[in-house]
Parts: C-alpha cells; structure tokens; sequence
C-alpha cells in the first residue's frame, strides 16, 4: 500500500484528508497536538495503518529529526500533503503585530519548505510521487488587512511553480489547491479565539467544508500516473474572488 504524509492532521482539512485517503494509503499523520492525532488514528485504524508525529512545522531541527526517523515500513512517501498552515490576525500592514507576521512566515513559507526538504529523501528513490501543497484564493489575489498573509500564500504559488519545474525528471508531480472560504478552524485561529469574530466570517452564505476541499485531494491524486492536475481553485458558490461574497444577512 503507498504511504501519504499530512501535515497538519489534527484538525480541518488535514484530518478531513486523513479520513478520505485512508482507504487507499497508510498514514503518517503530523501535527502539533498530539491526542488528536492519536484519537484520529484510533479512528481510523480498522481502515488503514497509521503512524502519528508530533511537531510544529517551523521548527527545523523537529522536522528532520521526525522525518528522519520514522518506522521502516513508512519510510517512503508517496504523497506529501503540506496542509500546516495558519493566519494570525487581520490589520493594515502598518498595525500588524510583527510576532503575527513572522509566525505566518515560519508556518506557510519556512514550514513548507522545511518539510517538503525532508521528505523528499523518502519520495526521490521512487521515481515517482506526488506533493500537494495548500495555498489559498488569497495565493491569487491581494486584499487589504491580509497582506502579510497573502504574500504567503504567493510564495505558496511560486514554489509549487517551482518544484514542479525543479522536480519534472524526477516523476514527481506538484500541485497547488487554492481555497476559498473554508469554514475550519482558520478564523478561530486569525482572530485568536475570538468566536463571535470567527464565526461573523461565515454568516449569510454556505461556506466550503474541510470535507470538499479533501475530495478535491483525493480527485487529484487518484488521477492516471501522466495526468497531472497543476493548480485548482475551489469557491463556495457565494464566492466571486478573495473579498466579494453573495450574502443573505
């Protein structure tokens, strides 16, 4: 059976992909809380065999010395999912918490490249292989109060564009799925805690679920070996671009 790696599996739309790959992967599961991931493979372990790691993916030396060491019989990588990723608050450049900025940063651009660099070993001598990475609607476009944020998820879209470039002899695919608005806990964590802020996000419209955005990985993954999917953007149907909503409040 191959073997997918999620990182950030603990909650959202990596454990949503967790749920729907496990039918056709074993799992390495990353997060960094780890009773829920223990909890989730509890869950599913009728399904699939599974492996939890803990780590933050912002800490480079935690990493590597998790990837490095993982059991025989899950040390090579078929599909690296890098789902980890996070917002932390939504204010003018100019009044952004410069800890908010770094931290987003560390987790989209550093976290990324940090665990893609580590399982790449894992997936090389294969000949083949598929890496996910998830961007964002805002990997498209730039609003205002998320520009930190944003440029992000653009170094998301440039090195997806990259690696797939980087990596084309090596039989490695590269994709880019760029959500919408996703009801997650994405908000929760932007506006620290705050639910009535968190929750004002997805008033007066039907938001995305953290279940579609893991069909859309199953779909790109399941494709034939030569088809590869380069770059999809997903919206709710009341979505038209990063900050234009069709709402009924």
């Amino acid at each position: 059976m191959k073997t997918a790696l999620i990182t950030g599996a603990s909650s959202g739309i990596g454990m949503a992909t967790a749920r729907k790959l496990a039918s056709d992967f074993q799992l390495i599961l990353c997060g960094r809380r780890t009773e829920r991931l223990e909890a989730l493979a509890e869950e599913l372990k009728e399904k699939t065999k599974v492996h939890t790691v803990t780590f933050d993916v912002s800490d480079k030396e935690g990493v590597f010395n998790a990837l490095s060491n993982l059991p025989e019989n899950f040390n090579k990588i078929d599909v690296l999912v890098n789902n980890a990723g996070n917002a932390h608050g939504l204010a003018s450049f100019q009044d952004a918490d410069l800890a908010d900025l770094e931290a987003m940063i560390d987790i989209n651009v550093k976290g990324l490249i940090y665990v893609t660099k580590a399982v790449l070993p894992l997936m090389l001598p294969i000949g083949a292989g598929h890496i996910i990475n998830l961007s964002s609607i805002a990997g498209k476009e730039v609003y205002a109060n998320g520009t930190t944020y944003c440029a992000s998820k653009w170094a998301v879209e440039a090195l997806t564009k990259g690696m797939r470039l980087d990596l084309l002899s090596s039989g490695i695919k590269v994709t880019s799925i760029a959500p919408g608005a996703v009801e997650t806990e994405f908000s929760l964590v932007r506006f620290k805690g705050d639910d009535s802020k968190a929750s004002n996000v997805y008033k007066g419209f039907d938001p995305l679920q953290a279940e579609n955005i893991a069909e859309s990985i199953y779909f790109v993954v399941s494709q034939p070996e030569h088809v590869q999917i380069a770059d999809l953007t997903i919206l709710p149907k009341a979505q038209g671009d990063g900050k234009t909503f069709n709402k009924n409040l």
